[in-house]
């Protein structure tokens, strides 16, 4: 298979890497079949994962590794969780993509790899102060496009509040690729942030504000 990045944008990545302090550590599962954008992932994510000495990957089979996958809320493939490294320590912020991060979605896996070496979720303090208080689970999941401008804001923003809170998961899903998924939350338009499987639907990219909005209403906080 061909190189998917070109010298250009390798440079441009190896850039955006050289400030990283942490390491981060990405867990990708496949699948054997029925998966037309598996392979076209993993590989991706191999040549992302060579640029910078603090990036590491392991390739996991949805099937095969089910435990695993289940441990980490993986039930899509192509899934992606982005991890922090410390040591031999995994911690899981929650970050997860389900579908090929291609397009515009690569932007967002770079940014989400940043965010995660950074140990920082970067939100304003009452939205931080808000996500403290949740006691229970929140699930966002974003549906995007790799032709949508908007979608890499929505997804980073979805990925900042679970990395600052552990009770939220976030994750982006091509809606193109899981089309079932897509039209059981009646995605007409993208980015369309889908809370706790269809108790608020949120389209487009919004402040923070917003969300901290529609998540307040639906919690009761």
């Amino acid at each position: 298979m061909a190189e998917l990045l070109n010298a250009d944008v390798v440079k441009q990545i190896e850039d955006a890497f050289a400030p990283m302090k942490e390491a981060v550590h990405i867990m990708y599962f496949g699948q054997k079949e029925n998966c037309d954008y598996c392979a076209d992932t993993q590989k991706l994510l191999e040549e992302v994962a060579v640029i910078s000495e603090k990036l590491s990957l392991e390739i996991y089979d949805l099937d095969k590794d089910a435990d695993l996958a289940k441990k980490f809320n993986v039930d899509k493939a192509p899934g992606i969780v982005i991890t922090a490294k410390d040591g031999k320590t995994i911690s899981d912020y929650g970050v997860r993509y389900a579908g090929i991060p291609s397009g515009h979605e690569f932007t967002s896996l770079i940014q989400d790899i940043l965010l995660v070496a950074g140990r920082d979720s970067g939100l304003m303090q009452e939205t931080r102060d808000f996500l403290k208080e949740l006691t229970e689970p929140v699930l966002l999941q974003v549906f995007a496009t790799p032709t949508c401008p908007h979608c890499p804001g929505a997804v980073t923003l979805a990925h900042q509040f679970a990395m600052e809170s552990s009770m939220v998961q976030a994750e982006m899903i091509s809606a193109m690729e899981f089309q079932a998924l897509s039209q059981k939350h009646n995605v007409s338009g993208v980015p369309q942030t889908t809370i706790n499987d269809g108790a608020a639907n949120v389209v487009g990219a919004v402040p923070e504000s917003n969300m901290v909005t529609e998540l307040k209403r639906i919690t009761g906080k």
